[in-house]
């Protein structure tokens, strides 16, 4: 069992035994992953996810690089290869996509008062690959704004740059001067949207192992590929959770809506790279500051930023030919070769016995070393 502490006092507990990974996170919120099938000689897992009542499983599949394990999200169906070509290539005009009904519906939601003075959407969108990033950008916010809140009220308002830079207290946003997440910054981010339904309209045409059968097949990782957290073809990287970094020999924190873009392609023995902070909340963790980053955290990232985009697409195909957007060619999908699997209802007392060994574990580990609360930001305990 390793139990990590971020700078807020959140906790991440994470525990692999008999080939089941649990991961539990601050407000009950967290993951099980069992293994699942077998295609090909590929391991293929399932991971239910509960937060608050909700359940969503996806499927991942692992493999390895380096000697170490690593899991990628593999997606239950794909779009047809006409609609990651329309969403990719420019629009025949540039489309207002307004905040309010009909567009976003982001105009009085609390979340995007408070983060008006880093996040401002495009005014106009001449590709569905611009509107897909400020989609994604907006998921991660809202998610990050939701954990605030959940987990203490009072420590929304604890954040460094204050409620006075990320709206007026009332709901509206603050987006009337630069915002921190920069133009600049925003294009690196659609060029990793760009590039993503580029490899999706290629697996979705066959790609390196097209299907007889009809199905969606993905190129299928062999040991020894890069994963996406150490392509060098892949730099930027949006935070998808509350991560602890550090930046010359301090700790500093990064949460959900930040963005890095890695610089070294290869880890460190502790398993880590160095990357830029491109765009972040917290002056501790600012612009510009050199992070080392583990690989599993950006390998997280990067699933994350995988669904949210398959999540965005699915928004897109609901919404195309409405509201001003242009009409698609092609919505229509076909299965994945490894079907999803439904949720294992498990998993809420899964994560919550998790979270009562954690409790134990922690409190033995202060009663044996006769620390305070805090003895160290990570801990092992073995039960």
């Amino acid at each position: 069992m390793q139990i990590q502490h971020n700078l807020r006092g959140g906790r991440t507990t994470v525990r692999e035994r008999n080939g089941v990974r649990i991961v539990t996170r601050a407000g009950g919120r967290g993951y099980v992953q069992r293994a699942y099938v077998t295609r090909g000689g590929r391991s293929y897992y399932s991971r239910t996810y509960y937060d608050h009542g909700a359940y969503r499983v996806g499927i991942y599949r692992g493999y390895y690089y380096g000697g170490y394990h690593y899991y990628g999200y593999y997606p239950g169906y794909r779009y047809h290869p006409a609609f990651y070509g329309w969403a990719v290539r420019p629009w025949g005009a540039p489309v207002y996509w307004g905040l309010g009904i009909g567009g976003w519906g982001w105009g009085g939601a609390p979340w995007f008062g408070f983060y008006g003075g880093y996040f401002a959407p495009y005014p106009v969108y001449p590709s569905a690959a611009l509107w897909l990033t400020d989609y994604v950008i907006a998921a991660n916010l809202q998610a990050a704004y939701a954990a605030r809140s959940a987990a203490n009220a009072d420590a929304v308002a604890g954040d460094d740059q204050g409620q006075t830079n990320y709206g007026d207290g009332a709901g509206q946003a603050a987006n009337s001067g630069p915002v921190t997440l920069t133009p600049e910054v925003k294009q690196a981010i659609a060029e990793e949207v760009k590039a993503q339904l580029a490899a999706e309209q290629q697996q979705s045409s066959g790609g390196q192992s097209g299907s007889s059968d009809g199905q969606a097949q993905a190129p299928e990782p062999a040991n020894g590929e890069v994963p996406p957290a150490l392509d060098p073809a892949r730099r930027t990287f949006v935070v998808s959770s509350d991560i602890t970094v550090v930046s010359d020999g301090q700790e500093c924190e990064l949460t959900a809506g930040d963005v890095i873009t890695r610089l070294t392609d290869t880890p460190d023995a502790d398993q880590k790279v160095t990357a830029s902070v491109s765009a972040s909340k917290k002056k501790d963790c600012g612009a510009g500051k050199q992070v080392a980053v583990s690989v599993e955290d950006l390998q997280d990232m990067h699933n994350h930023f995988q669904e949210q985009l398959d999540e965005g697409m699915k928004a897109l195909a609901e919404k195309q030919g409405t509201g001003g957007l242009p009409k698609a060619p092609d919505t229509g999908t076909t299965a994945s070769d490894v079907p999803p699997p439904p949720p294992d209802t498990t998993a809420a007392k899964d994560l919550t016995d998790q979270e009562a060994a954690a409790d134990q574990t922690e409190t033995q580990v202060k009663q044996e070393s006769g620390g305070g609360p805090g003895g160290g930001r990570q801990r092992e305990g073995t039960r």
